[in-house]
């Protein structure tokens, strides 16, 4: 029953935009949507309507159905939805997935089955490289990529030693890698804890005993919001220097506000970026949903716009995969995030950003954008994908 209701309602949606009540294409949405992670999916999902509504709630000119799933951050559940999307809904394309360990999952199920998967967060490592697969797409990054701008960085400020720590799974494996391959000093110790773990404390006494330079943290979603407020609240914010990815963002700022004040991330987004669909992307983004869109939120609707994009140059067609491919893998669109191009493994090439968090000229906790770390950025895997 809660299938068909999801379905229902999202088919009147299509009606509205479409003005027709059997939708040409139908787009499985498979995300993060509940739990303390749920933000991220949230973001993901209401990013990609935000674009299906600036297309004119058509891609390609033709009608769209989205039928939303939530895995829970439950990878087993999330091969279970995705074979429902494929068996019977006979959706033509799945996008979203939030975390490596459910795309891991259903990487393979997926593409095996010949549907096309454009994933808009989570881009774990073995399917960057060798694992990588035709029928997959990011627009996002792989998960080293996303880490080792702020390796870099801790290089350039000449942080001597830093401690690492991040949650115990395949993201957090290749964020700690990732910081590492551009990070040039000396690693004092890399601590992985449990997925979700709310309390910080035995970590954070143990970092500050061992006197670091700086510390490097990956914790997403509510995992963030606990340990920055612990952080903060250990007296270290401030007095040693918190280098993040995806630990405060666009889901976590609400939260933390001035609690997050000095953090310096690494990101391929920030809502100031200077450039015009940027601009328009946010103004509308919070004038829907009443708050600033994330980096999730910015892949996502350039998910939509490069769907959009494609299925103009196949005529709104999906039943050819290698012409839909070959559209999308043109990326003949503009990203909110700046210059983006494909890599021969269908991942992206592209700028990360040193963003910090500071306050605005309204004097509230705010993202501000401090300049390209990496430029024109390449995985580190993409020579191992047989992928030309």
């Amino acid at each position: 029953m809660k299938f068909k209701l999801s379905g229902l309602v999202l088919a009147v949606g299509v009606m509205a935009w479409g003005g027709v009540a059997q939708a040409q294409v139908k787009i499985g949405f498979l995300g993060t949507l509940s739990g303390p992670a749920g933000a991220l999916g949230q973001d993901q999902y209401d990013a990609f309507m935000l674009g299906l509504e600036h297309a004119g709630g058509k891609l390609g000119g033709q009608a769209v159905q989205v039928i939303r799933e939530d895995d829970q951050l439950k990878p087993d559940l999330g091969v279970q939805l995705a074979q429902k999307l494929i068996e019977r809904d006979k959706v033509n394309i799945i996008t979203g997935v939030t975390f490596s360990n459910v795309m891991m999952a259903v990487h393979k199920p997926i593409t095996d089955a010949g549907v096309l998967l454009l994933g808009s967060n989570a881009g774990p490592t073995p399917i960057t490289g060798k694992g990588c697969s035709p029928m997959y797409f990011s627009t996002s990054w792989n998960n080293d990529s996303l880490h080792e701008s702020m390796g870099q960085h801790a290089t350039d400020a000449g942080y001597k030693k830093v401690y690492l720590l991040a949650p115990n799974y395949q993201a957090g494996k290749d964020a700690l890698s990732g910081f590492k391959r551009f990070y040039k000093g000396t690693v004092i110790d890399e601590v992985y804890t449990q997925v979700n773990q709310p309390d910080y404390s035995a970590e954070i006494a143990q970092l500050q005993a061992a006197a670091p330079d700086a510390i490097y943290v990956f914790y997403p979603g509510g995992m963030g919001v606990n340990f920055v407020k612990q952080y903060r609240q250990a007296g270290l914010l401030g007095k040693i220097p918190m280098l993040s990815t995806s630990t405060v963002d666009g889901t976590t700022l609400p939260a933390l506000k001035d609690l997050a004040l000095g953090a310096v991330t690494g990101s391929p987004y920030s809502p100031d970026l200077d450039n015009p669909q940027n601009k328009k992307f946010v103004a509308d983004f919070q004038v829907k949903y009443k708050r600033l869109p994330s980096l999730y939120a910015a892949q996502s609707y350039d998910a939509a716009m490069l769907l959009n994009s494609a299925l103009t140059k196949t005529g709104g067609k999906t039943d050819n995969k290698e012409a839909l491919r070959a559209a999308i893998k043109a990326a003949d669109f503009k990203s909110v995030t700046g210059p983006f191009k494909f890599n021969n493994n269908q991942f992206p090439i592209r700028n990360f950003y040193r963003v910090d968090v500071a306050k605005d000229a309204s004097g509230q906790a705010a993202f501000v954008n401090k300049g390209v770390a990496l430029k024109d950025h390449a995985d580190a895997y993409h020579k191992e994908c047989p992928l030309k």
